[in-house]
């Protein structure tokens, strides 16, 4: 059961990730057709914040394989 449950999680992690910057970039999309002149600004700040993203959805997915091997327990 708690190998299940650890697949689960990690595709949840997969997934939130995918979406959140789906959105990141949809916004700095929409951001940078209004406002050409700060699209390196926007663009920075993109990649900083899909980093943060993909950073949580690693710690989410170590978490996840941890307790499908049963480490920590």
């Amino acid at each position: 059961m708690g190998l299940l449950a650890a697949g689960i999680g990690a595709g949840i992690v997969a997934l939130g990730a995918g979406i959140g910057i789906g959105m990141i970039g949809k916004s700095a999309t929409e951001s940078i057709a209004r406002q050409p002149e700060a699209s390196g600004d926007i663009r920075g700040a993109m990649i900083l914040t899909a980093a943060f993203i993909e950073g949580v959805a690693l710690l989410g997915a170590v978490i996840c394989i941890l307790l499908a091997l049963g480490i920590g327990q």
